[in-house]
């Protein structure tokens, strides 16, 4: 039998209260959307199992600046990418035909870890964010005062969490931001939000829908992807807590306590329909 995970490792959802972290990881886990949630206080749990790295990275189309040193280029075909060398057994004045490589998709857990974002409750949340080796710092595209605070949360982040933490910004509510301008209630600009990541060395900046369910398992997806590529350059030590990152079989990995889990495909991640996904998780 398989083991079901390569990795795992822990994700935090950071932001203003009402900005739609909850609903985003109940998106991620459950593939639906509640209109009414109750308020978070410290800290709500999920996780799910995702492909990281070749063959599944290419679908993804992951930021192009993002790279393994012995990727196969997306314009050749990964199947082709190792071939035998020249001084194969010539058969009948032929040479063999080259050899098909199977590829072994990485899989990673992600353990997610939905923090409240309500002032009472930030000395909780900032507790959490120490072992964390991923974070998607969420603000409403509707309201500026949630983008603007995502300044404060970054620099908590930071403090407390290991250096070379993964971050990206997300942009929720994107449902909101309608085609006419009596229905756009957009307030804050993608440019304004890319400068803000150019400016705060934040990676990448996605916009979300945990209504639509658009955008929201890419997001996640992304820094997946990320932490999976710092792993085999050898940023983690995976033997540390600290990192946020084990490996299968590593002290505490295989059976560790975890919520249950389910396995979000490729196929799931691209596809925009909101109810894609089945399963519970939370």
């Amino acid at each position: 039998m398989s083991q079901p995970w390569d990795y795992i490792a822990k994700l935090v959802c950071i932001g203003d209260s009402g900005t739609g972290k909850s609903s985003l990881t109940i998106r991620l886990c459950e593939g639906r959307f509640s209109s009414t949630h109750d308020v978070t206080i410290g800290v709500e749990f999920g996780s799910r199992i995702v492909p990281v790295g070749p063959p599944a990275s290419r679908d993804l189309e992951a930021d192009p600046e993002i790279h393994l040193p012995n990727d196969v280029p997306p314009d050749q075909d990964p199947s082709l990418a190792h071939l035998e060398d020249s001084n194969t057994l010539v058969v009948s004045g032929l040479p063999n035909p080259p050899q098909k490589v199977q590829q072994t998709q990485k899989k990673m857990k992600l353990s997610l870890w939905d923090t409240a974002g309500q002032e009472t409750y930030k000395s909780i949340t900032r507790s959490y964010f120490r072992g964390a080796s991923g974070a998607l710092l969420v603000f409403d595209i509707t309201r500026p005062v949630t983008f603007t605070s995502c300044t404060q949360w970054l620099q908590d982040l930071r403090q407390i969490a290991e250096e070379g933490i993964v971050v990206i910004l997300v942009g929720n509510k994107s449902d909101l931001a309608g085609n006419g301008l009596d229905s756009n209630q957009r307030r804050v600009t993608k440019e304004e939000a890319e400068e803000w990541c150019r400016m705060n060395n934040v990676v990448r900046y996605l916009e979300t829908s945990a209504k639509s369910g658009e955008g929201v398992e890419r997001a996640f997806l992304e820094v997946a992807e990320r932490i999976y590529r710092n792993i085999e350059t050898g940023k983690y030590d995976l033997n540390d807590r600290r990192s946020g990152v084990k490996s299968f079989g590593a002290s505490g990995g295989a059976n560790s306590k975890m919520p249950k889990t389910v396995t979000l495909g490729m196929n799931d991640a691209m596809r925009k329909g909101g109810n894609s996904l089945g399963g519970s998780c939370c």
